[in-house]
């Protein structure tokens, strides 16, 4: 005897579970952006002025921004379950994609602070300013406004390698719509209102940085 399931179509209940997974992106998105960023700038600042630190965190930024994200995220997942360690699918993607971020920022702040010109830094110490002051009023100033714009990109990738995260069970955006095109086959709908979603948060977030940079650059 054969049996066949007739596919349930959308319902309104659907609506609330994908703006759950819609939270979820989101929520994601913004605790690794912030992690990755902070991170970021403190190596990218170690990197700029010790070569010390160039040395020893080269192998970290070289292996996370060479590997895929999906391939970092399952192992880093297979690692931590071998050795007994848990932690909630939102807390280890937040530290996996925060990982990336703060290796790609890194780079970021480093070409940043290397691309002031070393005469704007002599003349800051000449006229008595100590290195912490030359740091905060003269190169990072400068320095944002070459690093701002690839800054921007980094976001924008981030959030869309967020649906990634899918993969050790983190119920993203992404993830939410494909549980609902297994089950109702409306494949096209659910794909076309993905991508709708991900233009919204996005284009904004490029149109804004856009004007920031034509109102900082000098």
């Amino acid at each position: 005897m054969q049996f066949s399931f007739a596919n349930q179509g959308l319902v309104w209940s659907d609506a609330y579970f994908l703006a759950e997974g819609l939270f979820n992106t989101i929520r994601l998105a913004a605790a690794a952006t912030l992690v990755g960023t902070l991170v970021g700038i403190i190596l990218g600042w170690l990197r700029a002025v010790s070569l010390i630190a160039k040395i020893v965190t080269a192998p970290y930024i070289d292996i996370l921004r060479s590997v895929p994200m999906i391939i970092q995220l399952i192992l880093a997942n297979s690692f931590l379950s071998i050795l007994g360690l848990g932690a909630s699918p939102f807390w280890f993607g937040t530290i996996a994609l925060g990982a990336w971020m703060s290796a790609v920022t890194a780079e970021v702040v480093r070409a940043g602070l290397l691309s002031v010109p070393v005469q704007y830094r002599k003349s800051a110490r000449s006229l008595g300013m100590n290195g912490l002051q030359e740091l905060f009023y003269i190169s990072m100033p400068l320095a944002f406004r070459t690093a701002l714009t690839p800054w921007i990109g980094l976001v924008l990738s981030l959030i869309k390698d967020s649906a990634l995260a899918g993969v050790v069970g983190y119920v993203e955006y992404m993830r939410s719509t494909q549980i609902l095109i297994t089950r109702t086959h409306e494949t096209w709908l659910l794909l076309l209102g993905a991508g709708l979603f991900y233009f919204i948060i996005c284009y904004p977030v490029s149109r804004y940085s856009r004007r920031l940079e034509g109102r900082i650059v000098v």
